[in-house]
């Protein structure tokens, strides 16, 4: 009976032996079967790479997009290339008038306002009669012309008398000596009267009243103040128009200490308002010698042609003074470049749609940028229509959060 026993558990034991070989070796076999799926998931990915070798969905700031979509949405393609760039410096400036073309229109005689021919804002030609007032100091300075041509009538009179009569040796030469001499006293007393009422702008009076004064005109221009009115009682020196040539104004500008060495007179500037989408080219006309004490800026100006009337006085505008002028070897078009996730961005042109690239920026002249990093020439990008691209990068970047 004991032996029986035996060699059942000898059996028994073989049993569990054998079981446990065949358990170790199922194990060891899942085991080695962990390290053979990197092999599939190799290939996955490379399936996913597209010819230049970036990933599809996986690779981020990636949009893809087919040609319709990018003609629907806008977006231009260009090509990344060499350029010159002009540098510039961006000042805040203001429109005024041009002083050298403002005149303050003053009477130069004390009389009373007999008419008033202009209006505020009327536009009025070289000449045009502004006004027309009663001046008894005129009446008196025609007065002593009309006398003095009257003199000089019957000085030359004489003279032409007594010349002929000491000719026929009739009167002495005393005679015709001092006929001469009133003659030609009566000449510059006629030349002092008529250049008197010359500074005063009148004319010798014609055939109306003597008191009538004109005021007119200095040259083409807009009446931009007015200070007399029908009846009043005007001094010689009372401001009573102000008139502009606004075909010609001044773009002012206040330049700081560091920016000297650039606005210089003769310079060229470029001249955006800031209201409404309008732009002028100029040069730099004049640069204050002094800085303000309060400011710790020198005024400096920009002479404008104005023919249309739409640089008006008052009007805030930003003028780019350009300081030099380089070769870039790769320029973009700089409203191309948007901020992504606070980095300057391209979106370059690839197979499947765009790719956002960060760049580093250079110079810039507003309209094309320098690309110091990031892209060569050659690349294709969005030269329009790129912020419409950087939506539906935050769209799908959106989307994945969720």
């Amino acid at each position: 009976m004991k032996t029986n026993l035996n060699k059942k558990q000898t059996i028994a034991i073989a049993a569990i032996a054998a079981a446990g070989i065949v358990l170790g070796a199922l194990i060891l076999g899942t085991g080695g079967s962990k390290e053979t799926p990197p092999a599939p998931k190799a290939q996955e990915q490379a399936a996913k790479k597209d010819d230049h070798g970036h990933g599809h969905e996986e690779v981020e700031g990636r949009l893809e997009l087919t040609a319709a979509q990018i003609q629907a949405a806008g977006v231009t393609i260009a090509e990344a290339g060499p350029a010159r760039i002009k540098t510039t410096v961006s000042l805040p400036g203001e429109i005024r008038f041009n002083e050298d073309r403002t005149a303050h229109v003053v009477p130069r005689l004390a009389g009373v306002v007999e008419a008033v021919q202009a209006d505020l804002g009327q536009l009025v030609k070289k000449g045009q009669v502004l006004a027309v007032i009663a001046s008894t100091e005129l009446s008196e300075q025609r007065s002593s012309l009309l006398s003095a041509q009257r003199r000089l009538s019957l000085a030359r009179s004489t003279y032409e008398r007594e010349e002929k009569l000491w000719h026929e040796k009739i009167s002495a030469e005393q005679d015709y000596l001092q006929a001469q001499q009133a003659w030609r006293e009566a000449e510059i007393a006629v030349q002092n009267a008529g250049q008197k009422l010359n500074a005063l702008g009148a004319t010798g009076g014609g055939k109306g009243p003597l008191n009538r004064y004109e005021i007119r005109a200095p040259f083409d221009g807009m009446v931009l103040e007015k200070h007399i009115a029908l009846g009043e009682a005007v001094k010689e020196d009372a401001n009573i128009f102000v008139i502009s040539d606004l075909s010609s104004v001044w773009a002012e500008i206040a330049v700081p200490a560091k920016d000297l060495a650039t606005v210089r007179v003769g310079g060229k500037a470029e001249v955006k308002a800031s209201a409404f989408d309008a732009s002028a080219k100029g040069v730099i006309t004049y640069v204050g010698a002094l800085i303000g004490e309060q400011t710790r800026t020198a005024k400096a100006r920009i002479t404008l042609s104005n023919p249309d009337m739409a640089w008006r006085p008052g009007l805030f505008v930003t003028v780019a003074v350009v300081s030099g002028e380089a070769d870039a070897a790769v320029t973009i078009a700089s409203e191309a470049i948007q901020s992504v996730e606070d980095k300057p961005t391209v979106f370059v042109q690839i197979k499947q749609g765009f790719q956002a690239t960060p760049v580093k920026l250079g110079r810039s002249d507003g309209k094309l940028t320098e690309i110091t990093q990031g892209l060569s020439t050659g690349t294709p990008y969005a030269a329009q229509g790129s912020f419409v691209l950087k939506s539906e990068l935050g769209k799908d970047a959106a989307g994945h959060e969720h």
